[in-house]
């Protein structure tokens, strides 16, 4: 047991960045942006429609109807708190707080002009957060949170009735925080520590694209193609680090800048989605690119490493995470000529290895379930409402830092909005 609070103080309180629990994707990202997507759990690429295909899949804005359309909707989203169970001692369980978000989301395309369709979206894909207070999983996780904003201008150009492409741009700006602190923290060749914490802010606005691709070969049937590029995040801000001894008091501290590199993943999606009178059923692939999140490096003003106190804070750890991909159904049925109804369910695996997980992140796979409904009040405008349940699965972990099991995440998603054609 000794050897595992070590290992965990000397080098777990320094392995978490901005990293955060996931809302209901793999890793942290957040695939369901929009009435549709969220009511049918994600599988809603090749049947993208209305104004929310601006990102979905903004090949598909060629097949809208002509005339300029918007959705407005809010996301509420309730990540359930995790609960740990160590494997040695009691006295290392612990449970994450649960959270709570409010979300606005927005999505606009235009009527078509001359076969091109113009189409904007606000949105949120990567982010959250994950706060313990128990002494063990504070270590490394007491407070991690990261947000990140997307605008999304996007062009579709309609080739024939049977083939659309389109390009956008990815402007994307992040937020992250982290705080981690330790208690009396062995060190190697130093008398114990009163404290040794780490506290970090920053931000970061950065550049991609998204390519879209669709054919039909008939009316009724899609065949769908997405790629949103890799953006990564150079994240810069301040950061405090102290070192606190009993007897000396503060011995070691660092105020200045500070910074790490937050990747958010390429996603490749395939897509095919058939009508049959009023029922559409859509099936989806995507694969998210985990695997170029090999190590996590901070980067200061000066360099630690030979400082015995926060020489960790300044080492690379590694990662190795691995890609991803998610299997999705999306099944919508036009009920009358006002009301359509939704349903969906996807298999999403985890990007997190057993030997690199840990409290900032204790990621499994999960089986997501949705439905939802729009309605038309009148000719421009409907309305909608559609729920998520994303299930974790429980995780057994047998690591250099961990010996427990993960229990209890998930997440609860509800959005309700408004589209409006004129």
């Amino acid at each position: 047991m000794a050897d595992r609070i070590i290992c965990l103080t000397i080098t777990g309180l320094l392995a978490a960045a901005v990293a955060v629990e996931p809302v209901w994707g793999s890793g942290y990202r957040i695939p369901e942006q929009s009435i549709n997507s969220v009511g049918m759990a994600g599988g809603y690429i090749a049947s993208a429609s209305g104004p929310d295909a601006s990102y979905n899949n903004p090949a598909n804005m060629s097949w809208n109807k002509d005339a300029w359309q918007i959705e407005t909707s809010i996301s509420y989203i309730n990540l359930k708190g995790t609960d740990y169970t160590d494997y040695l001692t009691p006295v290392f369980n612990g449970s994450s707080a649960s959270e709570n978000y409010v979300l606005p989301l927005l999505h606009l395309v235009s009527e078509d002009i001359s076969n091109f369709r113009f189409g904007f979206s606000l949105t949120y894909p990567y982010g959250l957060s994950k706060r313990w207070d128990e002494p063990f999983p504070t270590a490394t996780a007491r407070e991690f949170d990261l947000k990140v904003y997307e605008g999304n201008p996007s062009v579709s150009y309609r080739f024939n009735d049977h083939l659309s492409a389109a390009v956008g741009v990815r402007l994307l700006y992040a937020e992250g925080k982290v705080q981690s602190s330790a208690v009396n923290p062995p060190i190697s060749g130093i008398a114990p520590l009163s404290l040794l914490a780490r506290d970090m802010e920053g931000d970061a606005t950065e550049w991609g694209y998204n390519l879209a691709l669709s054919y039909r070969p008939l009316k009724s049937w899609n065949i769908s193609a997405t790629y949103r590029s890799q953006v990564d995040l150079d994240v810069e801000g301040d950061a405090a680090l102290i070192a606190r001894h009993p007897l000396a008091g503060l011995v070691a501290w660092y105020d200045g800048d500070a910074g790490v590199e937050v990747v958010t993943p390429a996603v490749l999606t395939i897509s095919t989605a058939y009508t049959l009178k009023q029922a559409t059923v859509t099936l989806t692939w995507d694969r998210t690119y985990w695997s170029e999140y090999d190590q996590l490096d901070f980067d200061y003003e000066q360099s630690f490493t030979g400082n015995p106190y926060f020489r960790n804070f300044d080492s690379p750890v590694s990662k190795n995470w691995e890609d991803t991909d998610a299997f999705r159904i999306g099944f919508s049925y036009a009920n009358t000529e006002r009301l359509t109804t939704m349903m969906g369910i996807a298999f999403d695996e985890n990007p997190v290895p057993e030997s690199t997980l840990g409290f900032e992140l204790p990621d499994s796979d999960a089986v997501i379930y949705s439905i939802g409904f729009r309605y038309k009040t009148s000719d421009n405008i409907e309305i909608g409402l559609a729920y998520l349940y994303d299930d974790k699965e429980e995780r057994k972990v047998e690591n250099s830092l961990i010996s427990g099991e993960f229990d209890g995440a998930g997440a609860h998603i509800v959005n309700a909005g408004l589209l409006y054609t004129f």
